[in-house]
């Protein structure tokens, strides 16, 4: 059985409640950055796990160092599989800007008739997790039995860093480890195309400081003779590039592949506007690499940006200095096989091989992460977007994202690949006032899952694979 019909009806009979339960969540302040919060996060912790014994499975409320886990077992026939999503949200600030009060869901109806539910972690990601949740419920109460054996860890620190998430898996990896993972922390491409994300960008990222006088000086008296080191810094920042946008670093590039076919044709089949794109933010000139597209720079693309720069006096009114010192946070987004540790090496050489004397340079390396490229024809993705055609009558476009460290991490601890699924939309205001996520994608996320998990079903146990 690849899809279960009573258990697609019961999504329909129930949908009322599956809010209900959607919004018993929302409630709880899960904020996990904010220690004020701490309580509010075993609570919300709690409750999952509660709800999830409720429905059969074996869980508990696992502790950390920081915010606990959620650990939930439940048996099935067909492959196992390790669902992972987080309780946990953003702060809400700036709080003048919510329509309503955050932590009071709501189901909003918009000029156009669609309606949406708004609250903090309506989409990020607590409506995502859920969908999965419900799905499992709706097996449960029709069949008895979910068509794979399920494991599922839901964290309550990925908003915050996620620092107690890979010591957890080291300690737990052999109750953890399954055949795949699945996640649900990612978007559809439009309210009508269901996406599967078959790659992610990797991450390397830091901070540099510029130093060059011993102190502040006044720029009557020293402008001229003194290095500034803003004017340093940002030189070497504007370094970086060359006038077509190709980053300048030596060796930057290796490791960056080509689009397949496969990948190519699906994108080019969307119709994309960068017009509209660059508009929807205010712009309307398409920056980067000169002759790559925008789809493609957004996906399959490394980067080298400036998130942050600072010095002097930054106060109101004005101060004639040159400062001692000036920061700039660095970010470079990487494709491929690209190597974070190498890239961030080459940024530093970069840096001081641009200095001029008397001044120096210091670095702060935030950390970093390798891209993940997913085989389009994998047995578990292939089942998924199967089920994914079936409930949206029309194909998932296979698509490439953002910088989702957990994906690494389950990886290269529990040696497992993930099929990552999503129904979030750009347009949702993730992390932003105002959050909401689509009552259609909330409904259908749930529809989907159901269909997922019978299609996985059918698929023949694969061996679990070593830990890498």
């Amino acid at each position: 059985m690849t899809d279960s019909t009573p258990a697609l009806d019961y999504v329909e009979t129930h949908i009322d409640d599956s809010l209900d339960r959607l919004f018993a969540l929302m409630r709880v302040q899960s904020i996990s950055t904010d220690p004020a919060y701490a309580e509010q996060c075993r609570v919300a912790a709690q409750l999952l796990a509660d709800e999830l014994t409720g429905l059969g499975f074996e869980a508990r409320v696992a502790p950390t160092e920081g915010h606990p886990m959620v650990v939930a077992h439940q048996e099935g026939d067909g492959p196992h599989v390790l669902f992972y999503g987080h309780y946990d949200v953003q702060p809400v600030d700036p709080l003048a800007l919510w329509k309503r009060d955050p932590f009071d869901p709501v189901l909003e109806t918009r000029a156009d008739g669609t309606k949406a539910i708004v609250g903090r972690g309506a989409s990020d990601d607590k409506g995502q997790l859920r969908t999965f949740i419900e799905a499992c419920r709706a097996w449960k109460e029709t069949e008895g039995r979910l068509p794979v054996r399920v494991t599922i860890l839901f964290e309550g620190e990925e908003e915050s860093g996620s620092e107690s998430l890979e010591p957890f898996l080291r300690a737990n990896a052999e109750e953890l480890k399954a055949d795949f993972a699945l996640i649900c922390d990612t978007s559809m491409w439009d309210t009508a195309t269901p996406g599967l994300t078959i790659g992610l960008r990797g991450m390397a990222g830091g901070q540099v400081t510029v130093r060059g006088p011993s102190r502040d000086l006044h720029s009557g008296l020293y402008g001229g003779p003194a290095r500034n080191p803003i004017q340093v810094l940002t030189n070497i920042l504007a370094d970086l590039k060359d006038a077509d946008g190709h980053v300048t670093l030596p060796g930057f590039y290796d490791g960056v592949h080509p689009l397949s076919d496969e990948v190519q044709k699906s994108w080019d089949a969307l119709g994309f506007d960068a017009g509209e794109f660059l508009g929807d933010v205010g712009l309307s000139v398409p920056a980067g690499e000169k002759g790559v597209g925008v789809l493609e720079q957004s996906w399959a693309r490394p980067t080298a940006e400036i998130n942050g720069i600072w010095g002097g006096y930054t106060g109101e009114g004005f101060k004639t200095v040159i400062p001692a010192e000036a920061h700039a946070k660095v970010s470079f987004r990487l494709v491929g096989d690209q190597d974070p540790d190498q890239i961030w090496a080459a940024f530093e050489a970069h840096v001081r091989s641009r200095l001029p004397a008397d001044c120096c340079a210091e670095f702060n390396v935030r950390g970093g992460s390798r891209a993940i490229s997913l085989a389009s024809d994998s047995p578990p993705l292939a089942a998924t977007r199967a089920a994914l055609d079936a409930e949206w009558g029309k194909s998932a476009l296979l698509a490439s994202g953002g910088s989702i460290p957990v994906v690494n991490s389950i990886r290269s601890i529990l040696g497992m690949d993930s099929v990552m699924v999503g129904f979030a939309l750009n347009d949702d205001n993730i992390h932003s006032p105002n959050e909401k996520y689509d009552l259609n994608s909330f409904h259908k996320g749930i529809r989907s899952w159901v269909r997922i998990l019978g299609r996985l079903g059918a698929m023949e146990p694969a061996r679990q694979t070593e830990t890498a």
